[in-house]
């Protein structure tokens, strides 16, 4: 269902921001219209509203100079070629779009109209969004969330919560490529005696056989890798990694909270905070093609202690020091 969020004013419907006066001479007069291409919400709030906000620490004002189109998907794929279309009908001046989907989706549809990627867990380059990270060429630029350095991380931090770790549950996205490399990977840094298990899982009506294979199996622990469908799921997988008795580690916080035992990836407020400088500059008269796309910095480390008690762990002390969050 497309929903339309207004940020500032609390109701439903398009609302405004305002170019800082500091703003090229020419830009005087206008009205901008910036349109907001998101597939899920995260961490409670949607992607518009964090763009709206990251505008606002740049001197934005709601109400004058911008109109800002949200298109959400409501968590439905096959909504967003259309949602995009939408903007493209609305001749918006600049799109901001979040996940690898509806970045395809909004570069499918518009080869001139400026893209900023709020963040990509497909690398822009492979995906072809973006001739290079350096120098995109083309009307795509932004902020790439890749997570391929992470996945030995995420792995080397279960070794370190689960004492005596043998059989490790890997759950990949078949139709993602880039998790075969991710598995290799995994596979090249993992110690001698640690077995890995790959289970698949192409959509929702899979988890439940990719869990009851891994029990089956005898893990002792799970490495999820980034995806946007397990991200959207990320409760359920939660729930079915308490259920099989699973300490587990994924990548974005919403797992943690809803009751996965850790996550550890990019502080996404901070992405978004780099996509929004972006919007800023393009409006300035910035060309995206000369935009690197930036990278993450900053990751962070949040552990489920609640969880932890109910699957018999007792997380070191050392482990707890290195988390930013812990959630009792």
């Amino acid at each position: 269902m497309l929903r339309k969020t207004v940020l500032a004013l609390g109701v439903l419907g398009v609302w405004s921001i305002t170019v800082p006066h500091a703003a090229k001479a020419r830009q005087a007069g206008r009205v901008y219209k910036i349109g907001v291409l998101s597939l899920t919400a995260f961490d409670g709030t949607t992607l518009a509203r964090v763009v709206t906000e990251g505008l606002g620490r740049r001197g934005y004002v709601v109400g004058r100079n911008i109109v800002i189109e949200d298109k959400f998907a409501d968590g439905k794929v096959d909504r967003l070629p259309a949602l995009a279309a939408e903007l493209v009908d609305f001749k918006v001046d600049l799109i901001v779009a979040g996940a690898a989907v509806a970045i395809r989706a909004a570069h499918d549809a518009t080869r001139t109209i400026p893209i900023v990627m709020a963040f990509s867990g497909e690398d822009p380059v492979k995906s072809g969004f973006v001739a290079s990270l350096g120098r995109p060429g083309g009307n795509v630029t932004g902020v790439t969330a890749v997570a391929r350095d992470l996945a030995p991380k995420t792995l080397e931090l279960l070794r370190d919560a689960v004492p005596g770790l043998t059989r490790v549950a890997v759950l990949t996205n078949p139709a993602r490529p880039e998790h075969a490399e991710y598995l290799r990977v995994v596979q090249a840094v993992s110690p001698q005696g640690m077995q890995l298990q790959v289970f698949e899982a192409a959509g929702p009506d899979q988890y439940d056989a990719a869990f009851a294979a891994m029990t089956q199996q005898r893990a002792d622990g799970l490495v999820i890798f980034g995806d946007v469908m397990f991200t959207r799921d990320s409760e359920r997988l939660a729930e079915l990694a308490r259920l099989h008795a699973l300490p587990s580690v994924y990548l974005h916080k919403a797992f943690v909270v809803s009751g996965g035992l850790m996550t550890y990836g990019p502080d996404l407020r901070q992405l978004l905070d780099l996509a929004t400088e972006y919007v800023d500059k393009i409006l300035k008269g910035a060309n995206p093609g000369a935009l690197p796309v930036q990278q993450p910095t900053t990751f962070k480390l949040a552990i489920n202690i609640k969880t932890a008690k109910a699957l018999g762990l007792t997380i070191p002390p050392s482990l707890l020091l290195r988390a930013d969050e812990v959630i009792q």
